[in-house]
């Protein structure tokens, strides 16, 4: 079999031979994901999405079919994923290369997306850095320094929390979310009295959160990765008798999601959050992506990777036909720049500066209604720019 990966020698633009912009009456999306493994849950929801949006908005654009392929990492495996986007673009043909849950794959990826001048949608992946690595690269979901700052300043200044202890996975994502926590925290005036990073390759959380009990901080603040590893998380806390009553529990939207809080049952409640997206976001919009969602996936609920998903194929179809069918990278990269519309999740945008989503950070507590654990918005912050690249300004 002819080996279809090719060296860093030959990795230039002038390798990257693909059919003229608007020759072809087919536009090709490669959509890269660990559809196998520990993350593919994730995976799974931000598919389920785009096949439902498929089918709302139709299979064609701009008078051109659009066609899915898709690749499967296995899990945290930028080689792969760098190889799965060189054939891609060399053996298919695609036009747009799209998807990407983790932050390893979607940097790895972003090579290929700017040597072969590809328009490339992360659909996940929030780790600030990423955008800046090709120059045709758009997300739809968050950096995580979106939500992690905006609540490490909310914690002091709204939430009264003078005191924290952080726990986060030892990778990109864990890294930047906890640095940017914790710098806003301190910056608001309060004091980070201990951090722990855990292994992102399948923890027991037990030991970390019995080493933060034994501390009795005023406050926890989490991190863990989408997939598996909430539930997991939410099992320890609950096993370890942390009561968000006497310790204040926070964290990005992970680990409240459905099914961490089935794992924590009542040991849930109150804990605290701040997050840009949850299926019981009270608008027009979100309870019809919602009810559609259940219709199409038997009852299941979308989360914050279906939103980014949607999102993502509402901005390649708006970009396309704002092009007016070009799919070329600077054609839709610079039909992306600056759009808005009306999300699931609420108004978003794309930062003409930076191809980053700006969007509303919502505050949410858990709170029990009837037999059910669900995440209470009761506070929101508007506009939320990704913070990193706001100080790269000044």
């Amino acid at each position: 079999m002819r080996r279809l990966f090719l060296s860093a020698a030959v990795l230039s633009t002038a390798a990257f031979v693909a059919a003229p912009a608007n020759a072809q009456q087919t536009i090709k999306i490669g959509i890269i994901m660990p559809y196998s493994g520990q993350f593919a849950d994730t995976a799974t929801q931000i598919d389920n999405a785009i096949k439902l949006y498929m089918k709302q908005k139709g299979d064609a654009v701009a008078g051109k079919k659009i066609e899915i392929i898709r690749k499967d990492t296995g899990g945290v495996a930028p080689d792969v994923a760098k190889r799965l986007a060189q054939e891609l673009v060399v053996r298919d043909g695609v036009d747009i290369l799209a998807g990407f849950v983790l932050t390893p794959n979607a940097l790895a990826a972003s090579d290929i997306s700017e040597q072969a001048k590809k328009f490339m949608v992360i659909m996940n992946a929030a780790t600030a850095i990423i955008t800046t690595k090709s120059n045709y690269s758009v997300r739809t979901s968050l950096t995580l320094p979106q939500v992690c700052s905006t609540l490490g300043s909310w914690a002091v200044k709204q939430g009264n929390t003078k005191k924290t202890y952080t726990l986060a996975s030892d990778y990109g994502p864990g890294h930047d979310c906890e640095g940017s926590f914790s710098t806003a925290f301190k910056e608001a005036g309060g004091e980070v009295v201990g951090a722990v990073r855990m292994p992102v390759a399948n923890p027991d959380f037990s030991a970390f959160v019995q080493r933060a009990k034994d501390i009795n901080p005023e406050s926890i603040f989490v991190f863990v990765p989408a997939g598996a590893q909430p539930a997991a998380f939410g099992k320890a806390l609950a096993e370890r008798g942390v009561n968000p009553k006497t310790i204040k529990v926070m964290g990005t939207g992970e680990i409240t999601d459905d099914s961490a809080l089935k794992n924590m049952g009542d040991a849930g409640i109150g804990i605290l959050s701040a997050w840009h997206y949850d299926h019981n976001h009270d608008s027009a919009p979100n309870k019809e992506f919602v009810a559609a969602f259940r219709k199409e996936y038997g009852g299941l609920n979308p989360n914050f990777l279906a939103a980014g998903g949607y999102d993502g194929m509402h901005l390649i179809y708006e970009a396309i036909k704002k092009a007016g069918g070009k799919t070329d990278a600077e054609s839709l990269v610079s039909a992306a720049k600056g759009m808005k519309w009306e999300s699931p999740r609420g108004p978003v945008e794309i930062d003409p500066e930076t191809r980053d989503i700006i969007q509303t950070v919502y505050l949410r507590r858990v709170e029990k209604k009837g037999s059910d654990l669900v995440n209470v918005e009761f506070d929101k912050i508007e506009r939320v720019k990704d913070p990193v690249k706001e100080k790269m300004k000044k």
